[in-house]
């Protein structure tokens, strides 16, 4: 059985004590507050250590916990016994009962030292594993660039091959590019620049050509001009353009003549260059360019600016910087190695400045921020240049061994990488002027080798290739103030009631487990789905397994020990994208990516591999289905992206009903042949744009995507909505919108905005449907008090909006994925976000913490106190000034009265009534509470009960007067005319059961098809089996006869 086990990461659990305790802010918020160690001076420490040498210690020099708590809190003076209990208890981690002076400093020397370490990860980039992408070039590779608008990195090399690769750096294609100039193999591309503001590309080719390829054709890759005539071969080019000015541009070009030529664009976004009158830009012809057509002027949306100071080396390096307005360019060269040309204004020529370096260099970079020019020297120097003051270097980085190949500032960080011959890669500390970090013996080895680099800073990835070689190094996300739960965006959350746990999924296939008490992470699974994105997740009803989707199509059943025990092929063997899973009784349903549902049934998971089973009710949606809600016994409701729900028999798997927020829309079910030409969702690895439509799909229209359904969630905890009429599901998704349907009788009883300006959004509702949460793009929640919305029935739709509680932002980007659980009697709300976080709140907004924060939180045992429950909250503030020192006489008196209304923090099981969820038992409770309060102050004898009816009022019922009989009763012979007991005595005859039999019972219409069909199969079974018994004897007895 090919079993996945991906590899498991074990997070030992810290000492309970060294958790802090979450402290109650004056507004009833929650925060961590600073260790008491970060809080002690040099004079505190002293004073401690005088502690350490009393005489009365016993044993000496050393301290219990108690003695640890008084002492050291009377002697520093600040902070409280309790975080001199948990610093106890953080040095005492072999839990001994005493500590001594030594523990305490190496306790504090190991705590500074990681925290130092922290500081110096923050500077010092830190990589993941150097990665060798697929090797598809067969030549030197020339460039590596990343193309903005469709997010994807192309490589070119030597012999015109484009390799275009996607974000995850997969191969999503190969291109070969050529021009009709002379033959293929005299043919070298030299280099290549994407033109950001008019999605094209430029390649420059020996046969002194440059061609320009529209990325937005329909063609593959369509050569919309191509500049011919060129006085040498263009080997080194560079792109820019004006970011608040899309029309201005300027291409610059070096060629092997060492001449530095610039074609300086002022229609970029109408056109590069002067079209004939009788042709368009649109059309699918190639334009031909000669230089000599430039330089005369005949292209009046541009203009040519050059020198030739390089005489005639080859220029390895060109740029232009806006912030100087200069040209830059290099040689290896010693006269004249770096030339500075200064563009101004209203001259036709160029201002020129050079450096003049020895033995030359090999390339060279600017950083506008810093003003700094750094050199990569051949006589293995870096020198670092004012632009201005070109005598002499302002400083000179030394230590590399070999010849310096390229050099690349990274802004952001203030540092410089640079690349040498005998392949070491260095990053330098530009304020310093000192080597931070030196990466060698990780690159291939070849002797002799050309390199391209390329540092793509955005995405912190670094590419350099060797010869036709590709490798990559990913820099690891900064510690930054901001913590983050996962290192990619998280895309599910879920909560183990069973473990107590929460579980989160994000877009790197990693799953990772942590501990709601005190956001501890337990354990993580990587790469369970390879290197696919974990887009959904689901439990099943024991919470002992756990289900995973991808976007690589398929399901898998894990246990909590990493072990994979059933693969679902879900999309059958096609990458797609899932998007909610849903475990019933007796099957899994899987929906997201086409207008059927996907079912597998629970007693075909024998084998490791597992295909589909049919599922009967065919196709009734008109577009992909995306979320789907059960009800028991058999209620299943599905939600598509055009706003169509679906209602479910889930035994028989027929369709009963349609819901649609627009009633005159017309619904029809389409036939299960057309499910692969229905519009498929585009499956997309950013979570923020998981409901984004390709151009193929059905529903384009604006009012589809407005009635989208994300989100559906089924009211279980509302009883006799069949008497009262009221919603019974909820359902979210497109502009902003919440639904409420009452699927019984086929209603909308009322919707809301919730996220005004919101494309989709997300919800989640509590067990006790109390609580509507919701999340939006910008990673705000929403928490909205439902308990009464929509509660009755009504023939018009309400539209007004219900209490809306809290409104808080937890997170920075968008909320992919919330959750509800209730633990030590509180309601905590889990976020999940694109942000890489997760959130862990309160249904006020108050924040309990993140996961993956550095310190962990106590969630400590508070009652759940609702905030519209103000008559209640004072009622239990009287309560607790009762049961204060000042007190004590009407305590004692009163003791069993008290404990019907006094809070234990231990609450026992059978003390939990489900009637105080239902909005009656509330309300029933407070005026209760009121009733026995005032019961206590005048003295009433009240007995102890628990339960439902625990706060009833028990007492000695009232003496009544004897009530009289009426005289119709006493004497019904006068009133009603009749002997009764003669009416009584006639038995009334009752037709014969085969009268009134009109027809036999017919088993079809009385039991299910699904039952007869197995007894048909049954009966054949037996049959057979006699059948073949029957033969066997024959057999048998013949074989005994001949003998």
């Amino acid at each position: 059985m090919n079993n996945q086990n991906p590899p498991v990461i074990e997070r030992h659990p810290s000492s309970p004590a060294a958790a802090l305790a979450s402290e109650e802010s004056s507004d009833g918020g929650r925060h961590l507050g600073e260790s008491i160690e970060n809080k002690l001076s040099i004079k505190d420490f002293t004073k401690i250590q005088n502690l350490f040498k009393s005489p009365e210690l016993n044993p000496p020099e050393c301290m219990s916990k108690e003695e640890f708590m008084e002492r050291t809190y009377a002697a520093v003076g600040h902070g409280m016994k309790e975080e001199y209990g948990d610093l106890f208890d953080k040095i005492d981690v072999s839990r001994e009962g005493f500590i001594d002076w030594d523990k305490l400093t190496s306790f504090m020397l190991l705590e500074l030292y990681e925290k130092d370490e922290r500081v110096k990860s923050s500077v010092i980039p830190q990589w993941k594993d150097i990665r060798s992408l697929p090797l598809i070039h067969k030549e030197n590779i020339q460039k590596v660039v990343y193309l903005k608008g469709s997010c994807r990195y192309v490589t070119l090399s030597k012999d015109g091959l484009l390799g275009v690769w996607g974000e995850n750096l997969k191969l999503q294609r190969s291109l070969r590019i050529s021009t009709d100039t002379v033959k293929l193999k005299d043919l070298w591309a030299t280099s290549l620049v994407f033109l950001a503001n008019v999605n094209k590309v430029a390649v420059a080719f020996t046969s002194k050509e440059i061609c320009f390829y529209d990325l937005n054709s329909k063609q593959d890759l369509f050569c919309q001009y191509k500049l011919r005539g060129l006085p040498a071969t263009p080997i080194c080019m560079d792109y820019w353009n004006n970011p608040d000015d899309g029309n201005d541009a300027i291409l610059t070009f070096g060629d092997v003549n060492g001449q530095v030529q610039a074609i300086c664009f002022s229609a970029a976004m109408i056109s590069l260059f002067e079209r004939p009158a009788n042709s368009t830009e649109d059309q699918q012809t190639t334009l031909y360019i000669t230089w000599k057509e430039l330089i005369c002027g005949f292209h009046k949306c541009c203009s040519i600016e050059k020198h030739g100071l390089h005489e005639n080396n080859w220029v390895r390096e060109v740029t232009y910087s806006a912030h100087l307005e200069a040209f830059l360019s290099c040689t290896t060269s010693d006269n004249n190695t770096v030339i500075l040309a200064w563009r101004e204004k209203g001259k036709p020529h160029l201002r020129t400045t050079s450096l003049n370096i020895t033995k030359g260099i090999n390339g060279f970079d600017y950083d506008s921020g810093l003003n700094i020019i750094a050199t990569a020297g051949i006589d293995h120097k870096i020198c670092l240049w004012n632009p201005y003051v070109v005598s002499k270097p302002t400083g000179i980085l030394q230590g590399n061994m070999a010849s310096v190949i390229t050099v690349k500032f990274i802004a952001s960080r203030k540092q410089l990488f640079s690349f040498s011959k005998d392949k070491v890669l260095r990053v330098w500390d530009i304020h310093h002027q000192v080597c931070i970090q030196r990466i060698a013996g990780i690159f291939p080895k070849t002797l002799e080798f050309q390199l391209s680099f390329y540092f793509y800073e955005p995405h912190g990835r670094l590419f350099l290739s060797f010869n036709n070689h590709l490798s990559v190094l990913e820099m690891k996300k900064e510690a930054s103030k901001r913590d983050t739960s996962h290192e990619k965006p998280v895309t599910c959350v879920l909560y183990n009631s069973t473990f107590t746990q929460v579980i989160s999924s994000d877009t790197g296939s990693t799953i990772t487990f942590w501990m709601i008490d005190t956001g501890r992470k337990i354990k993580q699974f990587a790469g369970c789905h390879g290197n696919a994105e974990i887009s959904t997740m689901a439990l099943d009803a024991s919470e002992t397994r756990l289900l995973t989707g991808s976007t690589d199509g398929t399901v898998k059943i894990w246990d909590f020990n990493g072990h994979c025990h059933h693969k679902l092929n879900a999309g059958r063997d096609r990458a797609v994208e899932i998007s909610q899973i849903l475990v019933l009784k007796r099957s899994i349903l899987v929906v997201g990516w086409e207008r059927i549902i996907t079912v597998f049934r629970l007693n075909t998971l024998t084998q490791y591999l597992v295909q589909p089973s049919e599922w009967k009710g065919g196709v009734q949606h008109h577009d992909d289905i995306l979320c789907a809600a059960f009800l028991p016994p058999q209620s299943l409701v599905t939600g598509s992206y055009d706003g169509e729900m679906v209602v479910w028999n889930n035994n028989t798997e027929n369709a009963s009903r349609k819901l649609h927020p627009c009633p005159s829309k017309t619904l029809r079910s389409k036939s299960d042949s057309q499910i692969q030409s229905a519009g498929k969702r585009s499956i997309s690895s950013s979570t923020s744009g998981r409901y984004t439509r390709s151009s193929s799909g059905f529903c384009s229209t604006d009012s589809d995507s407005n009635n989208t359904v994300t989100r559906l969630f089924f009211l279980g905890a509302r009883k006799h909505i069949s008497a009262t009429g009221g919603a019974n599901l909820a359902s979210c998704g497109g502009s902003g919108y919440v639904r409420f349907w009452n699927i019984f009788r086929n209603q909308l009883m009322g919707e809301f905005q919730a996220h005004e300006g919101a494309s989709f959004i997300v919800m989640t509702i509590d067990k006790a449907n109390n609580y509507l949460i919701t999340g939006d793009l910008d990673g705000w929640i929403k928490v909205w008090d439902i308990q009464e919305y929509c509660i009755d029935y009504s023939e018009k739709k309400t539209m007004e909006l219900p209490p809306l509680v809290k409104s808080f932002q937890p997170h920075s980007d968008c909320i992919t994925h919330l959750e509800t659980c209730t633990h030590n009697h509180c309601l905590l709300i889990i976020s999940a976000s694109a942000d890489c976080s997760i959130s862990v709140s309160d249904e006020l907004g108050n924040l309990v913490g993140i996961f993956g924060q550095e310190e962990h939180w106590r969630i400590e045992k508070w009652s759940v106190i609702l905030e519209g429950d103000n008559e209640l909250d004072n009622i239990q503030e009287t309560t607790g000034a009762l049961t204060s020192p000042h007190n004590e006489t009407a305590v004692q008196s009163d003791s069993h009265g008290l404990q019907l209304f006094t809070e234990h923090k231990e609450e026992l099981p059978f003390k939990n009534s489900p009637w105080e969820n239902t909005i009656l038992g509330r309300k029933y409770r407070r005026n209760g509470l009121k009733e026995k309060l005032h019961s206590n102050f005048i003295g009433d004898s009240i007995q102890n009960a628990i339960g439902t009816f625990g706060l009833l009022s028990i007492g000695s019922l009232q003496e009544t007067a004897e009530m009289s009989k009426p005289d119709f009763v006493v004497n019904p012979d006068k009133y009603f005319g009749e002997n009764v007991e003669e009416k009584t005595s006639n038995i009334v005859q009752f037709p014969t059961f085969t009268e009134t039999l009109k027809a036999v019972f017919d088993e079809g219409s009385l039991f299910p098809r699904e039952i007869l069909e197995r007894e048909v199969e049954a009966k054949q079974l037996n049959e057979r089996k006699f059948q073949e018994l029957k033969i066997k004897r024959n057999k048998k007895t013949t074989r005994i006869i001949e003998k």
